[in-house]
């Protein structure tokens, strides 16, 4: 994306199905509701790649996953971790990449646009009270800022007293995203309602400390969409705690990421959004992730490296890969270099981008030119910057993550139903 745009408003919209099944030729779905959705490009100001923005993010990213590998241990056990994987120490960034994100963040959201999130609207409470929440498949808690948060700026928070369904728990919440976002708080359960579809009594946090990257943004929190073996508060993610209500009648959704119409359906897929059938594949159950065993990679038509595993998470922005692996695919890149040894990231001439293609026994699905490219790297420069970046995560040498770079080229299906995540061409 050489000229993104800032701070789309896009529509999210979340759909209760008819006991929706991957089928080549689905019904129509009804009872459609849509919700604004804002829309921020990734790693990208004035067309040139940020790297002190991506640097955050990597380290953000690390520290993700190394809560959820701890979450897996204390919910499943320590022999539920992926093979090979590390819980690495917590992940930060140098100073002075700090005190220039500091510096920038205090510049009237001058770089809210670097940072991909995809948001809709929910609420919590009777009556209700309102949030816009980014929706992360690679997690699986709910928090909000609450309003004993001091650090939250404009953030909307929750008023326990304001609710008369709310109720305090035991217990504390914390988690560190990056060196400059970290979030902890009391937790209660509350009715949580997205587009109608409520979970009742659904256990989340209510954050007294916001702050790092999370202060300056425009959504209020998070809300998981993994499978309940990443939480860290041990309890039912959201769309779990629906379907048991009985609020669902179909045990999937699904993301549909653009720069317009963007939408989550909940229950069902979208027939006007995808053509042909969905490709499905049964995901590795033992690792609590959206997580399909037996991809490859290609460049072009060569198969560069195979038999890895492939988490799909819609709250990491674009795709990362062990470091040996991602040099391999870079190699076979025509005139691609290293641009950032130490964070894995690489760069290629503008005029002639990468076709990569991710495959898991069907058909190859293609990283378009504009979610392959991050921006030029530097003012003037021929040179772009590639969406797949080498960096040891913490899930071992086998697993690569796949984000919002990869997300939108495809109609992307979780079935908790059928343990499955599925493809489907775009229209």
């Amino acid at each position: 994306m050489i000229n993104p745009t800032p701070a789309l408003l896009l529509a999210i919209t979340l759909v209760l199905s008819q006991a929706a099944t991957a089928s080549p030729t689905p019904e129509i779905e009804a009872n459609t509701i849509a919700i604004p959705l804002r829309k921020r490009t990734s790693f990208t100001h004035n067309g040139i790649f940020d790297k002190d923005r991506a640097e955050s993010a990597g380290a953000a990213t690390i520290n993700k996953y190394r809560h959820n590998l701890k979450n897996i241990i204390k919910n499943l056990g320590i022999a539920s971790l992926p093979e090979g994987a590390v819980i690495k120490p917590y992940a930060t960034v140098a100073r002075d990449v700090a005190e220039r994100l500091e510096r920038r963040q205090s510049e009237a959201l001058i770089d809210i646009n670097n940072e991909l999130l995809w948001g809709g609207n929910i609420s919590i409470g009777t009556p209700a009270q309102r949030f816009l929440i980014d929706f992360d498949t690679g997690s699986s808690d709910l928090w909000v800022p609450s309003r004993a948060c001091t650090s939250c700026g404009s953030m909307n928070r929750y008023n326990p007293l304001l609710s008369n369904s709310s109720k305090p728990r035991p217990g504390i919440f914390e988690i560190e995203y990056g060196d400059h976002s970290q979030v902890s708080g009391p937790i209660f359960t509350d009715t949580v309602s997205v587009a109608g579809i409520k979970a009742t009594n659904q256990y989340f946090s209510a954050a007294t400390t916001v702050n790092g990257d999370f202060a300056d943004v425009v959504v209020d929190g998070i809300l998981g969409m993994g499978y309940p073996a990443l939480s860290q508060l041990h309890r039912s993610p959201f769309f779990n705690t629906a379907r048991a209500n009985g609020n669902l009648k179909a045990n999937r959704f699904s993301f549909y990421l653009a720069k317009k119409g963007s939408e989550l359906y909940l229950g069902g897929t979208n027939p006007a959004k995808y053509k042909g059938s969905i490709e499905t594949h049964r995901i590795n159950l033992s690792t609590g992730f959206w997580q399909i065993p037996n991809a490859r990679i290609k460049v072009g038509n060569t198969v560069v490296t195979s038999g890895f595993q492939t988490i799909i998470d819609s709250g990491t922005t674009i795709m990362y890969g062990p470091p040996s692996a991602v040099k391999k695919v870079w190699a076979k890149v025509p005139g691609s270099a290293v641009l950032d040894a130490e964070n894995g990231f690489y760069s290629f001439p503008c005029a002639t981008p990468p076709q990569m293609k991710f495959n898991w026994g069907g058909k190859d699905w293609v990283i378009s030119t504009a979610t392959i490219n991050l921006g030029l790297t530097a003012a003037g420069s021929s040179r772009c910057v590639g969406a797949l970046s080498g960096q040891d995560i913490g899930l071992g040498s086998n697993v690569w993550l796949l984000g919002d770079s990869f997300m939108q080229n495809q109609l992307n299906i979780f079935d908790f139903g059928s343990n499955t995540v599925g493809f489907a061409a775009l229209r």
